[in-house]
């Protein structure tokens, strides 16, 4: 098919973000196959994912024919470019068109995007997929491909003001191992293991994304797990005979002050807090002596 309209589209985006600079990792990108079909499924946090999916394949020399909603055609705007990229509208409420669609378009030997989550995840995690990619690749008899995408959701994504002229963002794209369903697989569970795939990837790119930062809105919320509760250490033994006449001296530790801060929790429990900062009272002790014996002075 004649492609007069998505080469300069193209061309137009990485011009864009080479002036935005902004800063692209990408790997795994060996895995697109450069001739045949495959269904390329990605998790989706941002309105641009179409174009970042889409230069996955930019190495391999391949074009994507992504799935979107039919709304997206309807528009006076991007209709014209979707439908001149020969991208694949999809009627919610009649979904069997784009799928037949989908399924000759692999047989020719196109490559297939799909956001099998069929919504911006507003969460930042890989929310549940639908079974479609799989059974579209299992009757064409192509392979699935998964794609992590992250960074996008800073320029722009669901229910936050664009910011499309933000400089110097990071933006991950990582490609993971093709799956080969079959046509007598179990669909269902090769879609978990699809998302199960999704998931670990978009791990990964969270993990090793070189912008880190806490308390931002474009980071997914984490959990950290439940400490467990401080412990005082054993005392050692002490000599034989040493322990009734230090006893005589030496009141218990009182519960208070800084050491009941290194005890009890919050912040004093642990050697090394979150973000690096030492705990300064841990084994801070302070043993409160009784006066000596009557008869004996202290020095």
């Amino acid at each position: 098919m004649a492609e007069i309209v998505y080469p300069p589209v193209l061309r137009t985006a990485l011009t864009a973000f080479k002036l935005l600079d902004l800063r692209f990792r990408m790997e795994g990108t060996e895995r697109i196959p450069r001739s045949g079909g495959a269904v390329l499924v990605s998790n989706h946090v941002s309105y641009l994912d179409f174009i970042f999916a889409g230069f996955a394949a930019y190495p391999a020399g391949r074009l994507v024919r992504f799935m979107a909603k039919k709304e997206v055609f309807d528009h006076p705007v991007s209709g014209p470019l979707m439908r001149g990229m020969h991208h694949i509208p999809v009627d919610r409420s009649a979904g069997a068109g784009a799928y037949d669609a989908a399924v000759r378009a692999l047989k020719d030997g196109e490559i297939i995007g799909n956001f099998a989550e069929a919504t911006i995840s507003r969460s930042f995690t890989v929310k549940e997929i639908k079974s479609g990619p799989i059974r579209m690749a299992a009757e064409a008899g192509v392979p699935v491909i998964p794609v992590a995408l992250w960074g996008g959701q800073r320029l722009w994504t669901k229910g936050r003001p664009r910011r499309l002229l933000q400089r110097h963002v990071p933006i991950t794209i990582l490609v993971g191992e093709p799956m080969r369903p079959g046509p007598d697989d179990d669909i269902a569970a090769l879609t978990g293991d699809l998302r199960r795939r999704m998931t670990d990837l978009l791990d990964e790119a969270q993990r090793t994304y070189p912008d880190q930062r806490r308390g931002v809105w474009w980071q997914p919320p984490t959990s950290a797990a439940p400490r467990p509760p401080r412990r005082r250490p054993p005392r050692s033994t002490p000599p034989p005979g040493h322990a009734a006449s230090r006893a005589a001296h030496v009141c218990p530790v009182p519960q208070h002050g800084r050491y009941a801060e290194g005890l009890t929790g919050g912040q004093g429990t642990g050697i090394t807090e979150p973000g690096g900062t030492r705990n300064p009272y841990l084994g801070a002790v302070d043993e409160h002596r009784a006066p000596p014996p009557a008869g004996r002075t202290r020095h």
